[in-house]
């Protein structure tokens, strides 16, 4: 049985939730977010406090218990605080940009990618780094992945686009005789 799980989600001042069958909205001074959760699962809200419970004993509830818990702390730490990743373009000439509600980046291809930056996400733009912010953890994690996926690290010379905190296993050239 999950540990998560059993933990209840504490919900700081400002922030509510809502319980109604089968999906739990969570509502604070960043905006709101809505969760349904899986099958064999109970969530109750008392006191300042959501309680997840377990309903079934089978595989896939057991799977849910802990996963409808986590869902529901991301949601009240993203309508509290927001999420953000922070990707860096690394090599010469790569650039990013925001053209309205789009984002456009430079690196090394014969023309510009554009991505349409999604309802609910804000991109702050410097040159050679992009900072992806928003209250869904899942929504945000999703378009940093996507415009990493444009042009991704390569080993040898660290040229692309990673996270600010990833560290890239550089690879050693060819040598000669």
């Amino acid at each position: 049985m999950s540990r998560i799980g059993k933990q209840p989600v504490d919900l700081p001042s400002g922030v509510e939730a809502t319980i109604a069958q089968g999906s739990v909205t969570v509502k604070g001074p960043k905006g709101s977010l809505v969760y349904s959760w899986g099958s064999g699962v109970d969530v109750k809200s008392e006191s300042k406090q959501v309680l997840v419970s377990l309903v079934n004993k089978d595989r896939q509830a057991k799977a849910n218990y802990g996963s409808t818990r986590a869902h529901i702390n991301n949601m009240v730490k993203g309508v509290t605080e927001s999420w953000r990743r922070v990707l860096e373009l690394t090599g010469v000439g790569f650039t990013a940009k925001l053209n309205g509600n789009k984002l456009v980046l430079n690196t090394g291809y014969s023309h510009e990618v554009e991505l349409a930056v999604p309802v609910g996400i804000t991109c702050i733009v410097d040159k050679t780094r992009v900072q992806v912010d928003g209250i869904d953890k899942e929504l945000v994690g999703t378009f940093a992945a996507t415009v990493r996926r444009v042009c991704p690290p390569e080993p040898y010379l660290g040229k692309g686009i990673k996270y600010s905190d990833e560290q890239i296993r550089r690879k050693a050239g060819k040598t000669g005789k």
